[in-house]
């Protein structure tokens, strides 16, 4: 849950950022937007390969079930894990200044909209990614064997590496 709102508060942050300087900084991200794709490939190729290496390296030296399953994080490691690492992902900021631009009216937008948009965003996406915790809680105790946790990890970094080569492609 916590995680969850990690997520939720970066992209709060971040559509915080687009409403107030989104109007500057269009010209800059994009001139940037190659560069933040490029970069952005290198790291998701990164995470695909050390989630791989790291599953199947596990997997080949079997332990005990109740050592191989970590512990939990602390709520403020999940947290700020979670938060962290959503910050990285530029193109979250390019959604949101995108969406920013092209939906302002002819006149400026008011504090108030500009609240309730940052609000909106925060609520949508705390609602999403419990949702997805919550679901994930669920399946996650019908994946927690050797089995079950080497299939997901294999299937979540080629589903990373494949994101990483859609971004290359994009950007080429």
């Amino acid at each position: 849950m916590f995680a969850a709102l990690g997520v939720a508060t970066a992209d709060g942050v971040y559509a915080l950022i687009a409403v107030y300087a989104s109007a500057p900084l269009a010209p800059a991200l994009r001139s940037a937007a190659l560069s933040l794709r490029q970069g952005s490939a290198v790291v998701l190729i990164l995470l695909a390969v050390c989630g791989a290496t790291t599953a199947i390296r596990r997997h080949r030296q079997p332990q005990d079930e109740a050592a191989a399953v970590p512990g939990a994080p602390g709520l403020a490691r999940a947290y700020l894990g979670m938060w962290g690492m959503t910050m990285l992902n530029p193109l979250t900021m390019v959604y949101f200044t995108a969406l920013v631009l092209g939906q302002q009216p002819a006149t400026a937008p008011g504090r108030t909209d500009q609240a309730m948009f940052i609000l909106a965003v925060f609520l949508a996406s705390a609602s999403w990614q419990l949702a997805l915790a919550g679901s994930g809680a669920i399946l996650g105790r019908v994946l927690t064997g050797s089995r079950g946790r080497l299939i997901t990890a294999i299937a979540s970094s080629t589903l990373i590496g494949g994101l990483a080569l859609h971004l290359l492609i994009a950007a080429s």
